[in-house]
């Protein structure tokens, strides 16, 4: 499989921590620019395209979630990145948390952002109203970084992959991870409800939730200087194992 990566290096002098952006569903590292700009002033910051995303060949196959995290993994490995914290926006969300699970020394913190999927959401028809809903929350220029992206993913890569993300269990998973989590969610996030985000804070065994004002979604598009202000301040706060030891 191929990945894409944007900004390993690239950021001269900068400190600890190693911050690894994962893109969700149909979409590419375009809408973290804002948010990797931001983090890049104090961390190594990675952002991943991952296969048959953001213009990459797609898989001969359709790999599950965890044979996603599986090859992210061994991407990783060959960058030596480790101890990183994971950042996983919606889809995501699932794919840096089954990562960390598998792969435990890779990880430091996780952070999701908007993760899916909600309980209320499992069915294709209710994605699709939940993110139409959301669609016009978004302000234009997140607008048109994801909608340019989903063409280039094209209908049946997404469909292939939303079986995946449909019958994912982020909530059982997030009970399995051995390193702090921080929830995110935009305050007017239609796909990812409070009610869903507290439950995945509640399940995992150190974790955090931080509501990020006004932002939907894309909260690392609309409101990148918050999240990565909540993000950076949850890692200082909760040292993972290594980081105590």
């Amino acid at each position: 499989m191929v990945f894409g990566v944007v900004g390993a290096g690239a950021e001269i002098g900068a400190v600890p921590p190693e911050i690894v952006l994962i893109h969700g569903i149909g979409v590419s590292h375009r809408y973290f620019e804002r948010l990797h700009r931001r983090l890049g002033r104090e961390a190594r910051v990675v952002a991943i395209d991952l296969p048959g995303f953001g213009g990459l060949p797609k898989p001969h196959w359709n790999p599950t979630i965890g044979e996603m995290a599986a090859a992210l993994a061994e991407v990783l490995d060959r960058l030596e990145v480790g101890h990183a914290v994971l950042v996983g926006q919606s889809m995501g969300s699932q794919w840096v948390t089954e990562l960390a699970v598998q792969r435990p020394d890779l990880a430091s913190h996780v952070v999701l952002i908007g993760p899916v999927s909600d309980e209320r959401h499992r069915t294709p028809l209710s994605q699709g109203v939940a993110l139409l809903a959301d669609i016009l929350r978004e302000p234009p220029r997140s607008n048109l970084i994801v909608l340019t992206d989903y063409l280039r993913c094209g209908p049946r890569w997404f469909g292939a992959q939303l079986r995946w993300m449909l019958s994912y269990r982020l909530e059982d998973a997030v009970e399995r991870l051995t390193v702090p989590l921080l929830v995110l969610r935009g305050a007017r996030d239609p796909i990812a409800g409070m009610r869903w985000c507290r439950g995945l804070r509640d399940r995992a065994p150190e974790a955090g939730l931080v509501l990020v004002p006004r932002a939907p979604h894309n909260a690392q598009t609309t409101a990148p200087v918050a999240v990565a202000s909540a993000l950076l301040a949850f890692v200082a706060a909760h040292p993972a194992v290594r980081d105590a030891a």
